[in-house]
């Protein structure tokens, strides 16, 4: 078999278990991205040695050497939006404010809740 159609073979089957996992995402409606069940699942398969890490090697290596292609729209997207940032020390103030404010809500309530069995712990200690 030549390196070329072992390459799209391999494409081909990385692609089904990419779709299958995300069909069983949409299923089952997990909270998890379909790409990800695919790969578990195709981990699955590699162990279980339903596939042969020959059949998706070529595939995946030259996949692997395009990843930082790849990865040129994320950080034109970052740098895109570098003036955004001035505006995070105001939300992690704002979401630091809340999670204080929430977690004392929540002890409050849980002491009143549960005043009674908490003397008794406090107690038997």
């Amino acid at each position: 078999m030549t390196p070329t159609l072992r390459a799209v073979l391999g494409l081909g089957l990385l692609l089904g278990f990419a779709t299958l996992g995300q069909g069983l995402v949409t299923l089952t409606r997990l909270p998890f991205p379909g790409s990800v069940v695919g790969l578990l699942l195709l981990l699955a398969a590699l162990g279980l040695r339903w596939v042969r890490l020959e059949w998706v090697e070529v595939a995946a290596d030259t996949l692997l050497g395009l990843l930082g292609l790849l990865f040129v729209p994320a950080a034109v997207g970052v740098v895109d939006y570098l003036g955004a940032w001035r505006q995070w020390p105001g939300w992690l103030l704002v979401m630091a404010a809340g999670v204080l404010i929430g977690g004392a809500a929540a002890g409050l309530l849980a002491s009143r809740l549960g005043g009674d069995e908490l003397k008794a712990l406090e107690q038997e200690a």
